[in-house]
């Protein structure tokens, strides 16, 4: 099986945050709107701030290896724990 072009690979990262950012506008709606409350709806939207945070670090990685002329393939996705430690 042949690996994804670099183009391909960096669309389907921001179509995987597309995805992530409309299932997290939907929770947050149900929340405001009453419908979804509790534990298990705070976990799940910090757990989908994580994992934006990963797939952007990523895009961010491909994109700077591209820009100086590095294999993008060779990015890595990190670990939460150190994506989570980025100061803004």
């Amino acid at each position: 099986m042949a690996s994804a072009t670099p183009a391909g690979e960096d669309r389907r990262i921001l179509d995987r945050i597309g995805d992530m950012v409309a299932a997290e506008k939907d929770l947050r709606e149900q929340v405001a709107e009453g419908r979804a409350e509790g534990d298990d709806v705070r976990e799940r939207l910090a757990a989908l701030e994580v994992e934006l945070d990963r797939c952007w670090d990523l895009l961010r990685q491909r994109r700077a290896r591209e820009e100086f002329d590095e294999d993008p393939g060779q990015a890595r996705a990190r670990p939460a724990s150190e994506v989570e430690d980025y100061l803004s």
